[in-house]
């Protein structure tokens, strides 16, 4: 069951964007942007090209520092977020194009998620020996559980660089869950596949938020997906909010009906 189906008259806000202003020499990529994600909800953020959708992603994570604004993360405000601060206090994240370690496997790959819970020095998990090595399975057994809840036990061993890119894309999903995410961020998880796969990663995409708790953040330009999926909506237009609500408000809304049209502009 999603947050939308479960009635909270004062939700926790998570994360809290304020007037978050972001340009590159001259061009704004984000306008004086403000929305906030609750806890335990699945926030949309869509958009038409070049939205800026993909810059505040990167402004959430610490990838982008914007020159206006604040960001206020469990009720922490400070201008910018840090990459290494995000991925510590529990922020993680998937990519619009997939990175992934292509030489390696599928088990290894998910694994490289849990390097900030290692607690072991580098000497102990050089020689993998004592206390390093009992670290390791321990570790090993929780990303043998995202496997089996990913259902992809039978790519287990296999290098990501010769899966189809459907299975890449669920792959990069369970890297970024075996970081335990508070708030997962999510840049276009559909994109470039079938319908099959479309239903197979909606699907998880509301066990994760529904079984582990977790609070995602949406980037989708599936319209069908994103009503489906999603509590709230934002909407941003060349850098600037145009519509914040429910999916049933967002798609009745004309300034929104008009950007997507190419009305507007």
């Amino acid at each position: 069951m999603s947050a939308a189906e479960s009635v909270d008259t004062n939700p926790e806000v998570l994360l809290d964007i304020s007037n978050v202003s972001l340009s590159f020499g001259g061009v704004k990529a984000i306008r004086d942007v403000s929305f906030d994600i609750y806890k335990g909800e699945i926030r949309a953020i869509i958009g038409p090209n070049g939205a800026g959708k993909t810059s505040m992603l990167n402004v959430i994570n610490g990838f982008y520092h914007p020159q206006e604004g604040t960001i206020t993360y469990k009720g922490s405000a400070r201008r910018d977020m840090r990459p290494h601060v995000a991925a510590t206090q529990g922020i993680s994240r998937t990519f619009q194009n997939v990175a992934l370690f292509r030489g390696m496997s599928t088990l290894d790959n998910i694994m490289t998620g849990r390097t900030l819970k290692m607690n072991k020095g580098l000497f102990w998990h050089l020689f993998r020996f004592g206390p390093a090595e009992q670290e390791e399975l321990e570790h090993r057994e929780f990303v043998e559980h995202i496997i089996d809840f990913l259902e992809i036990q039978h790519i287990r061993r296999t290098p990501v660089g010769r899966l189809p890119y459907g299975l890449q894309k669920r792959v990069e999903l369970g890297r970024a869950l075996a970081a335990e995410p508070e708030l997962l961020l999510l840049d276009e998880p559909m994109a470039g596949m079938n319908l099959e796969e479309k239903e197979d990663m909606s699907r998880f995409v509301l066990e994760v938020n529904d079984q582990f708790g977790t609070t995602i953040a949406l980037i989708e330009h599936d319209m069908g997906v994103v009503m489906d999926l999603s509590d709230r909506v934002v909407v941003l237009d060349h850098g600037e909010k145009i519509a914040d609500g429910t999916p049933d408000e967002v798609k009745s809304n004309q300034d929104v009906i008009d950007a997507y049209l190419g009305v507007a502009h």
